[in-house]
Parts: C-alpha cells; structure tokens; sequence
C-alpha cells in the first residue's frame, strides 16, 4: 500500500507543478527516499504516465494533465516504446512527430508528439480527435480497417471543405485508402489545415495487426522540398517501431502486408 500511495502523490505532484521538476525537487517536496523514488519514477517513465527530459526532470504526460487525450494501459506502453523512435526521427528531420490510434468511431486519437525545436513548426494538442477522411494518420488506420467499417465511417462523419484542398468526394476517398493500403504511407498534404502537411505510416503490434499510425508533419513548403525523403524515414521508422513490438520482418509479404 505504500507504494501505491507514493505513486499517487508523485503523479498528483506532477500533475499541479507548473514545470518538470528535478529528482532532488520531488525528494524534497515528497520527503520519499531518494533511491524509492528514482525507482517509482522510471517506472512510470517506462508506462508512459510520466516523461523525462534531456534535462533529467519529469513531467506527467501531457495528455494525462489534459484528461480526455489520456492513453493508459496497452496505449501507455505503445507510447514508452516508441517515444525514443519518435525522439530520433524528429532530430534527424527536425520536423514534428506524432503517433496516433483509431477510436471506435474511426477517428483519430493522437497519443504522442515530439515536437520540432525549429521556429516555424507544426504543432497540435493532444486532446480531442482529429478527422481520419482528410488526415494521413486517419488514412492509414481506416486503410487498415474492416470494410464495413470504414465504409460506415465515412458514411457518418461529416464530410466537409475544411481547407480547399480537402477531397469531399466520397468515392475518391475510398480510392484513397485503397492506395494508401498499397502504397504502404499516406499523405496529408493540406487537407486538414492551411499550410500544414504531413506522411504517416502503419505501425503494427506482434500479430501483425495495426494498432497506431506514425507520421511526420511540417509546414507544408518544407514538405514540398523534402517530399520523398519524409516518406522514406516515416515508413523505415513505423518498421522499426514495429519490430520493437514484435513484428517480424520476414513474415511480411508484398507491400509490407501480413501473409
């Protein structure tokens, strides 16, 4: 019980703290013994209910301070995995970096980000959904969705010229995910917002199915410049992290599809 209440109080502490606070500040705040505490915190760095930065300071995950974004449980250690993936891909393109899941409804929920340190960025929160008809995120778990379902979905939600690069047509949207099924990636190129452009790539769990999608965004002239090179790194990143979950390479079949 002691344990359980010590998490509780690290993770409430956390939560009200403004800023990451430092082993030596949460020891002194909590009165915990330092090594104890060193211990609760990597454990909740490993379930991804609290992050660590490069300044060796922690902070409750973002989407847990906000409620509704929240991923615990199976989510939780999808994000741990793939948070040092994520981290790597972004200092290597500098570009921001999301990973997100299919909700029941068929929308996105963004799980994850690694921002880029550059000026001009993209950016989003981690609360809320986003929709999957005109995101390549969204695009690539509906391209690995049951057909019915997809279908349903794309019967129930809202269809609408968010920017005018959007495609509304719903016969074009299948064929979409179709392709984006073949290709292996999908585009969002600004579709979703002005000025904002994007690749994401399946990630798939031990089984071969796929739980998550990984994408890199940027503003959209960047994207333009570096086109092909995003679409190599984002699908080569979603492989490794899905071999870090279990899925084997060789049980691959064309196009990257279980056989």
């Amino acid at each position: 019980m002691k344990s359980a209440v010590r998490v509780l109080e690290i993770l409430e502490l956390l939560a009200r703290s403004p800023k990451p606070l430092t082993l030596k500040m949460i020891v002194s705040e909590l009165g915990y013994p330092k090594s104890s505490t060193f211990n609760l915190l990597a454990t909740l760095v490993a379930r991804a209910y609290v992050v660590r930065n490069d300044g060796e300071a922690y902070a409750i995950h973002e989407a847990f301070r906000n409620g509704p974004g929240w991923a615990g449980g199976g989510e939780a250690s999808l994000i741990a995995v793939a948070a040092p993936i994520m981290d790597a891909l972004r200092d290597r393109h500098e570009e921001t970096v999301f990973l997100g899941a299919r909700r029941k409804d068929g929308r996105v929920k963004i799980l994850a980000k690694s921002v880029s340190n550059q000026s001009i960025r993209f950016d989003s929160d981690l609360t809320g959904s986003d929709p999957a008809f005109c995101t390549a995120m969204g695009r690539v778990l509906l391209a690995h969705w049951v057909p019915e379902k997809v279908a349903a979905y794309l019967a129930k939600e809202r269809i609408v010229q968010i920017t005018p690069q959007t495609v509304i047509d719903r016969v074009q949207l299948r064929r979409i995910v179709e392709q984006t099924r073949e290709d292996g990636f999908a585009i969002s190129d600004e579709e979703a917002v002005v000025g904002g452009s994007g690749v994401a790539a399946p990630v798939r769990d031990a089984s071969g199915e796929v739980v998550a999608a990984l994408n890199m965004a940027t503003v959209s002239t960047r994207f333009a410049a570096r086109r092909e090179s995003m679409i190599e790194a984002v699908v080569q990143s979603a492989e490794e992290l899905s071999q870090r979950l279990g899925y084997r390479t060789a049980d691959k079949g064309r196009n990257g599809h279980p056989v």
